[in-house]
Formats: structure tokens, sequence, C-alpha cells
């Protein structure tokens, strides 16, 4: 039953599917890893990091809606169920308890460097099939980065 119908040719809506579904799951995947960073941070900077923490899971959060309704538009329907989201996420993960500030800059920068590789893959992927999609991920992967920068920055001179 094809409840939305695709404006794309066939091929075109697999190429997006693929990659506005694995979008949809790094953001959901990002925005937990951020959470659970802003639950369990602990040191000196704890409250400007925990702070900029709500920036990086407001940014995944808005930007899964807007990944997975960009689909449903498409006649793609995104799933966002936990199961799926758990065994789809390949992003680096949280260790569970306390986690100093530090380590938690080295976190978020780490999964967020990884987020925006996979996204230019995807940028590449979806170049023919459907710019529109592609600069959808374009934008993504600019606040993505600008995100990166801003905690990336909260680490130096120390490493």
């Amino acid at each position: 039953m094809t409840v939305v119908r695709s404006t794309l040719p066939d091929s075109a809506r697999e190429v997006v599917g693929e990659a506005l579904q694995s979008t949809l799951v790094d953001l959901v995947g990002v925005s937990l890893i951020g959470k659970q960073a802003h639950w369990n941070i602990v040191g000196p900077r704890f409250r400007s990091i925990h702070l900029q923490l709500d920036e990086v899971v407001s940014t995944a959060r808005s930007f899964s809606d807007t990944v997975a309704e960009r689909a449903a538009a498409l006649g793609l329907p995104p799933d966002g169920r936990p199961e799926t989201i758990a065994a789809a996420y390949t992003l680096p993960g949280s260790k569970s308890g306390w986690i100093r500030d530090d380590e938690v800059v080295r976190l978020i920068v780490e999964t967020l460097e990884a987020a925006i590789g996979r996204l230019r893959e995807r940028i590449d992927a979806t170049e023919k099939a459907d710019p529109v999609t592609q600069d959808l991920l374009i934008g993504i992967t600019a606040e993505l980065e600008k995100q990166r920068w801003m905690f990336e920055a909260e680490n130096w001179p120390r490493d």
C-alpha cells in the first residue's frame, strides 16, 4: 500500500531513501550521545559544556525531524523506532557513568566528525539523484561542522 507517491524515479528513490534513513539514524544517535554526556558531565567546565551540549542536541533533533519529513514527502516512510536506531547506529558511543569535561569534548568532536564524514558521502551520492535532498544534507553538514568547531575549541590548548 503506497500512501504517499514519490516524485523521484525508482533508482533515485533508493539512493535518497538510504541517505535520508542513515542520516536520521545518525542524527537521533548524536542527540542521544549529547544527552548522555549532558547528564553525566563532571569537571570545572561543567556549566559551559552542559549548556553547549543542549545546542548540539537541539540541532540534531531539529534536523532529524527535517530529514524524516523530507523522506515522508518523497514517499519514503522514515523509521525512527528505537530498535531500528539501535541496530543501525555506527557512530562513536558514550561510556556509562560520569564523564570528565575534557572527555566529553573529545567524544562530541569524534561523534560529530564521524557524522560529518558520512554526510559528505551522502552529499556525493545524492548529487544526481535529488539535488534538493543534497542541499538539505549540505545544510546539516555545515551546522554540524560549526558545532564540532565550537567543541574542538573547548580543549585548546589541552591536547
